[in-house]
């Protein structure tokens, strides 16, 4: 089982000096998720860890696609030293195979790291993710969406993605704060 200790080290020595703002993005998902701890019987730190992993996939040494979930997924498989379950929400994470699709590599992902079958798990990564903004302040997801369109462009390949994962981006946050609430949660 990855330790959140390991996973914030990892993380930080990545991103802290190269990439300062998908650090402190990092740690907003990080803090968002901490959150969420009464929802997750036990699964907590599983959660923690692959929110503060999620983003290692930008960092220089890390890059070999350019596609940084299955960067970063390789790099923590190659580690050894991280739960499976972590690897593939990193891998994963917010919709990511279908922005596998729009880079050619989405049977490749499909192949090497297949979804996490935890609907609410997989739910509460993409809700702490896409309600963070770059620089780890809150946000909404219709805004969060807005902002990655506004950085990449409509016609990227990431704002091509995007689009196409909205819809299910916000059936996945209004899922989160649904739960939320009945737990008496505010978020």
């Amino acid at each position: 089982m990855t330790t959140v200790g390991y996973a914030y080290e990892l993380a930080g020595a990545l991103l802290r000096e190269s990439l300062p703002r998908r650090w402190a993005h990092t740690q907003g998902v990080a803090a968002c998720a901490r959150k969420l701890v009464p929802l997750l019987d036990g699964r907590a730190g599983a959660l923690e860890a692959a929110a503060v992993l999620h983003d290692i996939g930008y960092a220089p040494s890390v890059v070999d696609t350019g596609f940084h979930p299955l960067d970063g997924a390789r790099h923590l498989r190659a580690l050894d030293a991280v739960d499976d379950r972590v690897v593939r929400l990193v891998a994963n994470h917010s919709f990511a195979l279908l922005e596998a699709e729009e880079r050619g590599l989405r049977a490749e992902l499909a192949y090497e790291f297949p979804l996490l079958d935890d609907p609410l798990l997989v739910d509460a990564l993409v809700y702490c993710d896409m309600t963070t903004t770059p620089d780890g302040g809150r946000t909404t997801s219709e805004e969060r969406v807005g902002e990655i369109l506004g950085r990449y462009g409509e016609d990227s390949v990431v704002g091509r993605f995007i689009r196409r994962a909205a819809p299910e981006i916000h059936e996945s946050v209004g899922r989160v704060r649904a739960m939320a609430d009945e737990w008496g949660l505010v978020l």
